[in-house]
C-alpha cells in the first residue's frame, strides 16, 4: 500500500504539471487570437456593387470612399428614403419567391414606428440600403430590389460595428408595381436605357470552345433563365435539360458565367453561393439572377470535378 501511494503522488504532479503547461498556452492563444480579429477588423465596404466604380476586388479600403448615387427617389413619388438605427424596428418579408423583400411588421416600440410619423408603412419594399458610420461616413449603397431574403439579412448581419445608422430607400407599392417600375424608369444604374442587351456567349460542353455569339435585347430586371431559354438557348450541361426543377432553385444545375457587367446583376444569396461554392466568384445560377444592366455572360462554363450537381 505505501508502495502504490509512493508512485500514485508523483503520477499525479506530473499530470497537474502537464496540465498547466498545455492548457494554458492554448487557452492564452485563443484569446489572443479573437483580441486580435476585433482589432484588425475592417471597415464594411461594397465596392463591386457601387453606380460608379468598376473595381472588382474584395479588398474594402482603409476608409469609406465618397458615397455613390444610389437610387435616385425622384423619378417616382413612390420611392422615399429615411435614416434609421441598424435596428430599424421592421419585421421583414417575401413571398414564396423568397425575393423582393417588404416591410410585413413594425415593432410599434421600434424606431421605424416611432420617429417617423407613420411614413413607412406595412407592405412597402425594401430597394436600397447605405450603411452610415458614427461619424457620419456614408458608404456605397447596397442595391437590394429583387434580392432574395436571406441576402437582405446577411447585409444587415455584417455590416461594420462602426455603423450606427442605414439610410433606407422603399417603394410604395407591390412587388408588381415596382418591377415595372425598374423596367420603365432611370431609377437604377445605366437603366437610362429602355432595354438592355445580354451577349452570350455559347461554348461547347467538351471543348469549351466558342460556337456561337448572340446578343439578346430585353428589359432592365429581367430574369437571365428565362431570357435564355425563352430564345432557344440551353444552360443544363447534362441530363438536366430535360430533368430540371423549372428555374425553382432546387437542382442547381443552370450555371453560367457572368464574365462582363456583374455589377448590373442582384447579389448572390447564401444558397447560391453554398452551391456554387468551389466555382469561381462570377459563375451564377441563372434561375436566380436578375439583370439590371448589359452584360456578357458564356453557357457551359467549366465547373469543378467535385461540384455535386454534376
Amino acid at each position: 500500500m505505501v508502495i502504490q501511494l509512493w508512485l500514485f503522488y508523483p503520477t499525479l504532479a506530473v499530470l497537474l504539471v502537464i496540465q498547466f503547461i498545455v492548457w494554458n498556452p492554448i487557452q492564452a492563444f485563443t484569446i489572443t487570437s479573437i483580441s486580435k480579429l476585433q482589432l484588425t477588423r475592417k471597415p464594411f465596404h461594397v465596392s463591386n456593387l457601387s453606380n460608379n466604380n468598376n473595381n472588382d476586388s474584395n479588398d474594402p479600403p482603409e476608409s469609406p470612399s465618397p458615397p455613390a448615387l444610389g437610387i435616385d427617389i425622384s423619378v417616382d413619388p413612390r420611392l422615399y428614403k429615411v435614416r434609421l438605427p441598424r435596428a430599424p424596428g421592421i419585421e421583414w418579408g417575401t413571398d414564396l419567391s423568397f425575393t423582393f423583400v417588404y416591410v410585413r411588421d413594425l415593432d410599434p416600440a421600434g424606431p421605424a414606428a416611432t420617429t417617423l410619423s407613420g411614413l413607412v408603412q406595412k407592405g412597402h419594399q425594401l430597394c436600397e440600403i447605405t450603411p452610415v458610420s458614427m461619424n457620419g461616413n456614408v458608404y456605397t449603397p447596397i442595391p437590394l430590389i429583387g434580392t432574395s431574403f436571406d441576402t437582405v439579412m446577411n447585409t444587415f448581419a455584417t455590416l461594420d460595428k462602426n455603423v450606427f445608422e442605414v439610410d433606407m430607400v422603399f417603394f410604395r407599392g407591390t412587388q408588381k408595381e415596382l418591377k415595372a417600375l425598374c423596367s420603365s424608369s432611370s431609377s437604377t444604374k445605366n437603366s437610362n436605357k429602355d432595354t438592355i442587351s445580354i451577349t452570350v456567349i455559347q461554348r461547347n460542353k467538351t471543348t469549351n470552345e466558342m460556337e456561337n455569339l448572340r446578343t439578346i435585347t430585353t428589359t432592365p430586371g429581367a430574369n437571365l433563365r428565362q431570357v435564355l431559354t425563352d430564345h432557344g438557348i440551353n444552360v443544363y450541361q447534362s441530363v438536366t435539360r430535360w430533368t430540371n426543377c423549372k428555374g425553382k432553385q432546387l437542382c442547381g444545375t443552370c450555371i453560367v458565367n457572368v464574365t462582363e457587367g456583374g455589377i448590373y446583376t442582384n447579389r448572390k444569396s447564401m444558397d447560391e453561393s453554398s452551391t456554387l461554392r468551389e466555382n469561381q466568384d462570377t459563375y451564377r445560377l441563372s434561375c436566380v439572377t436578375f439583370v439590371y444592366g448589359d452584360v456578357t455572360i458564356e453557357t457551359f462554363p467549366p465547373v469543378k470535378p467535385t461540384q455535386w450537381t454534376r
